[in-house]
C-alpha cells in the first residue's frame, strides 16, 4: 500500500440517490473548466436522462467533459442518447466494451465498478451509486439503499490524479498535474478536518490494497466494528481476523443483505454465517429493500465509503475505489446511522437458526466456498486481455456503438 494520508479535508455523507444525484448535478451545473465522471451503471432513465442533460449544458458552456462507463454494466443505452451527449462536446468513452454473443453480455470479469467525479479539480465524489433510478426510493420495494460521500481538501488531487490516469493510459494523453484548488466556497461537510486516504484495487499495481485496509482495521479494533456490505463473501484472512476481534471482546456486527436484488448472493453470504456466529459476531440482515452499500466504521475514528464489495469479483478482479476516513466527527454520524438502521430494519440472524440442518449443508458450504474463495485464480487460466476504453459513438465517422439500442420509430 503505498497511498498517503491527506489532512484537512471536508467530508460529507450522502444517503442514497435522494442525497446524491441533487449534489452531484448541483456541483456539475456550477464547473466552470472540467467534469470527470467514471460509473459502472448509467441507465436511459429519468436519473440518466437528467444527468445526460446536466453534461450537455455544461460543455455546451465550454466546460471539458469526460464520461467513462463500464462496457459491461453500461451496455443498453440508444444511439439518439449517446449522440446528444457526443454532439455537444462531451468525451464519452466505455470500459472494454464488447459485442453481444447470442444476445448475451460475455465481458462480465475485470470491469470498471469504480465511481467518481471530480469538478474543476476542486469537489470530489465517491463511493457505491450508480446512476439508475433503482438507488431512489420512490422506485418502490427494489430500491437500492447505499453511500457516497461529497469531498474537498487535498484528497480531491488524487481522486482527479486516478481518474485522469485510467483515462489516459489508452489514448496516451499526456496532461499537467493539477494540485488541489483552494478556491470556491466550502462544502455542507459533516467535518471540516478529517484526514483521508484514496485506496483503489487494479489488475497491475494495487491488487489488494482494500483489502489490506479493512485487514489492518480490524487488527487494531479495540471497542466496535461495523460493516455494511451489499455482497458479502471475502477470503478467509477477513474471515479470521473478524473472529479474532469477536474473541478479543471487539464488538463486531455486519449489516448484510436480507432483501437481496441477486438471491444466490444472500445464499452465499450465510453459508460463512456458522463461521461468524459461534465466536460471537453480531449478523443482522437489512430487510427494508436492497442493500447496495460498501461502509464500514472501526471504532470511533475510522470509517471507509467506496464501491468494494467484501467478495472474490470486487476484492480480486474489478477496478475499485475507497476512500478511508480518520475522523470522530463523520465516524459517529455514520455509526448513528447505521445502528439505526440494525436496531429498526434489520432482523438478527441466531447460531441456534442457522445450525438447522446444518449437517447436511456442511459438505456443501465447504466445497462452494472453497471455490469461491479461488474463484479468482480460476478466472486467470481464462485467456485474458489488456481492457480498452473505446468511444461508445464516433459520430463524424457515424459509427454505432457496441451494444447499443435501435432507435424505434413509433
Amino acid at each position: 500500500m503505498s497511498e498517503q494520508w491527506r489532512d484537512n479535508n471536508q467530508v460529507q455523507l450522502l444517503i442514497n440517490g435522494e442525497a446524491f444525484f441533487p449534489s452531484v448535478f448541483e456541483a456539475i451545473s456550477q464547473a466552470r473548466e472540467e467534469v470527470l465522471i467514471e460509473t459502472f451503471i448509467l441507465f436511459e432513465d429519468k436519473v440518466g436522462c437528467e444527468l445526460q442533460q446536466t453534461l450537455i449544458e455544461a460543455a455546451q458552456r465550454g466546460v471539458r467533459v469526460e464520461l467513462l462507463v463500464d462496457g459491461y454494466g453500461t451496455a443498453e443505452l440508444s444511439e439518439g442518447f449517446l449522440r446528444d451527449l457526443v454532439q455537444a462536446g462531451v468525451k464519452l468513452l466505455g470500459y472494454d466494451p464488447q459485442p453481444k454473443v447470442m444476445g448475451m453480455r460475455t465481458n462480465l470479469f475485470r470491469r470498471l465498478h469504480r465511481k467518481i467525479v471530480v469538478i474543476d479539480g476542486e469537489i470530489g465524489f465517491i463511493g457505491g451509486i450508480n446512476y439508475s433510478a433503482d438507488h431512489l426510493a420512490d422506485f418502490g420495494p427494489m430500491g437500492k439503499q447505499d453511500y457516497a460521500v461529497k469531498v474537498r481538501g487535498p484528497i480531491v488531487a488524487d481522486l482527479h490524479r486516478a481518474t485522469l490516469k485510467l483515462l489516459d493510459e489508452t489514448s496516451h494523453l499526456v496532461r499537467p498535474e493539477q494540485p488541489w484548488r483552494t478556491r470556491g466556497a466550502p462544502i455542507d461537510a459533516d467535518s471540516a478536518q478529517a484526514a483521508m486516504l484514496l485506496s483503489i484495487r487494479d489488475n497491475d499495481e494495487h491488487t489488494n490494497d482494500i483489502e489490506q485496509h479493512y485487514l489492518q482495521g480490524i487488527r487494531e479494533a479495540r471497542q466496535r466494528i461495523i460493516i455494511a456490505n451489499a455482497y458479502f463473501f471475502p477470503g478467509y484472512r477477513v474471515l479470521r481476523e473478524l473472529r479474532n476481534a469477536a474473541r478479543r471482546g471487539v464488538e463486531v456486527t455486519l449489516i448484510l443483505q436480507g432483501m437481496p436484488d441477486m438471491p444466490m448472493v444472500r445464499l452465499c453470504s450465510r453459508l460463512l454465517y456458522n463461521y461468524l456466529l459461534r465466536d460471537g459476531v453480531v449478523i443482522r440482515e437489512y430487510t427494508e429493500r436492497p442493500l447496495h452499500g460498501k461502509v464500514a466504521i472501526i471504532d470511533d475514528e475510522w470509517a471507509t465509503v467506496g464501491s468494494s464489495n467484501l467478495d472474490p469479483l470486487s476484492l480480486s478482479l474489478n477496478l475499485e475505489a475507497n476512500v478511508m476516513i480518520r475522523d470522530r466527527r463523520f465516524n459517529e454520524k455514520l455509526h448513528e446511522h447505521l445502528a439505526e438502521l440494525a436496531r429498526t430494519q434489520c432482523k438478527s440472524i441466531t447460531l441456534q437458526r442457522v445450525l438447522r440442518g446444518y449437517w447436511w449443508r456442511a459438505p456443501l458450504i465447504f466445497l462452494t466456498f472453497h471455490f469461491l474463495r479461488h474463484f479468482p485464480a480460476i478466472v486467470g487460466f481464462i485467456p485474458a486481455h489488456s481492457p480498452k476504453l473505446k468511444p461508445l459513438l464516433d459520430v463524424q465517422q457515424d459509427v454505432k456503438p457496441l451494444g447499443y439500442r435501435e432507435e424505434k420509430s413509433v
